[in-house]
């Protein structure tokens, strides 16, 4: 398969997405793709039962430091998904990204713009960027 960028991904969203042009839709669309990935994983917990959600505080000792938070704090998840609760956590991820990406394009900044910058901040802030 051929090697795939994001100016690809990015000229493919600007030549199919064609009913939302607003940036008020696309914020709308972005929003609901957003609440539609929440639901589908909250669906492998509560119907298809591939997850469980185990939550507690997390624990954290007092002489833990920064590199040892890794070893104490956990996603909460136990199993993993499906092959079809996965198909459908792709598919609204996929929609989630269309939507930021159209986003991207109608505000004139590139997608791989924003993975570097963001790439860039978190490897300088490193373990401090606690976001």
């Amino acid at each position: 398969m051929a090697e795939f960028n994001c100016q690809d991904f990015e000229k493919t969203v600007s030549t199919y997405l064609l009913r939302h042009q607003s940036i008020l839709d696309l914020l709308a669309k972005c929003q609901e793709s957003s609440a539609r990935t929440n639901r589908a994983i909250t669906k492998s917990v509560t119907t298809c039962g591939c997850l469980k959600i185990k939550a507690q505080k997390q624990p954290l000792p007092p002489e833990a430091d920064l590199d040892d938070l890794k070893k104490f704090f956990s996603s909460h998840l136990e199993g993993a998904l499906c092959d079809i609760c996965r198909e459908i956590v792709v598919d609204e991820l996929g929609k989630n990204l269309f939507y930021t990406t159209a986003l991207c394009n109608t505000l004139g900044i590139g997608l791989q713009e924003v993975i570097e910058e963001e790439n860039k901040k978190v490897r300088t802030l490193g373990k401090f960027n606690l976001t």
